[in-house]
């Protein structure tokens, strides 16, 4: 899976692929690896980047192109 919106939001806010790798704690070159779909990214991973990008996960899959997040649930 190409999951072409990691790299247009990373993009959009001026941020290399080191400074987010970095926010996952990772190496520059495996998270190349999501960006250009050679890995599958986990969802713990996704749902960092949703946090720090203040958008959803299904944003960052393109199951929607509504990138504002979503209400927070009181479960």
């Amino acid at each position: 899976m190409n999951l072409i919106r990691l790299k247009e939001i990373r993009e959009d806010r001026d941020l290399t692929q080191k400074e987010i790798a970095k926010i996952l704690n990772m190496t520059q070159v495996q998270y190349s690896r999501y960006e250009t779909g050679v890995r599958l990214i986990p969802i713990d991973k996704l749902n960092i980047l949703a946090n720090y990008y203040n958008t959803s996960v299904d944003y960052l899959i393109c199951r929607t192109d509504e990138r504002k997040s979503y209400p927070k649930s009181k479960v």
